[in-house]
């Protein structure tokens, strides 16, 4: 994997997080959501953000694949 599609994918995945917690703490302390709307959305924040870490360590095993590539 190439530097620039690691640098993409990593990108992705700070954004993943930010977006994610960002609206987790808006909906969790706003009160005029119901509890199951507040359940739903943040069983989808946890997902999400475990898809990106995920992502995250594919991302990083190219980059040592590439490393023991170039000293082979």
């Amino acid at each position: 994997m190439s530097f620039r599609d690691r640098l993409w994918l990593r990108i992705t995945v700070g954004w993943t997080f930010f977006v994610w917690l960002v609206f987790t703490r808006n909906i969790v302390g706003d009160p005029k959501h119901s509890f199951g709307f507040k359940a739903v959305h943040v069983t989808l924040a946890i997902i999400s953000i475990v898809l990106a870490i995920g992502v995250w360590v594919v991302s990083s095993r190219g980059r040592t694949r590439d490393r023991e590539e170039v000293r082979n």
